[in-house]
């Protein structure tokens, strides 16, 4: 018995090389493009409480500036600055991100790249057209369990991407659309203050 428990230990102590294969391929096409333009629905399931709650957004990934726009918030990040505006409000929120956060609202871009470090990838299953793919933390100190990646076998586009928090919390985001072609102009990723011009503006930088 204690044999097949170090063992275990020991598979899920190391990186599954088919995983990392697909992984690499996975990142090396979305960073090479000019951009990751999505549409997806996020649910967020609450186990603790038994709640659940969906929203439809879209997002904008260029290196590590986005713009995500959701039904109650538009967020843009040029890679130093953040401008959160709540349009029921008219109101904007200036702040510059911890550069250490990895979460998926925090550094979208970063779903491409986290497996590389701090992660263990583990090929869980290979479906007809797409892969199933665990991150496991190494810091046995994360907030979260894993991250769960269904990457498309023929595109190699994101399908669906779950956060899976110790909290009971888990974040599924389920991918609609996925286009690297777009070659988004830099303003895509500012706040225009003449657009929202009744916008109240609150600097917290």
């Amino acid at each position: 018995i204690i044999t097949l428990i170090s063992a275990s230990v020991s598979l899920l102590a190391q990186n599954d090389p088919a995983a990392v294969r697909i992984l690499d391929n996975f990142s090396a096409k979305a960073t090479k493009a000019p951009s990751v333009s999505m549409k997806f629905t996020l649910e967020t399931v609450d186990q603790v409480e038994g709640t659940s709650n969906n929203i439809t957004g879209s997002a904008i990934l260029s290196k590590d500036r986005y713009r995500i726009e959701l039904p109650e918030n538009i967020i843009w990040f040029n890679g130093e600055t953040s401008w959160s505006y709540l349009p029921d409000v008219e109101e904007v929120t200036i702040t510059k991100p911890e550069k250490n956060d990895d979460s998926f609202m925090a550094r979208p871009s970063s779903i491409f790249t986290v497996y590389k470090k701090d992660y263990k990838a583990r090929l869980l299953e290979e479906r007809t057209g797409s892969y199933l793919i665990d991150l496991y933390p190494d810091d046995i100190n994360s907030d979260h369990v894993r991250i769960r990646l269904e990457i498309g076998k023929s595109g190699l586009d994101l399908k669906n991407l779950e956060y899976k928090y110790k909290n009971g919390i888990t974040i599924m985001l389920k991918v609609t659309g996925y286009d690297l072609t777009l070659q988004p102009a830099d303003s895509e990723f500012v706040f225009a203050q003449a657009k929202y011009r009744e916008a109240e503006i609150i600097d917290m930088r």
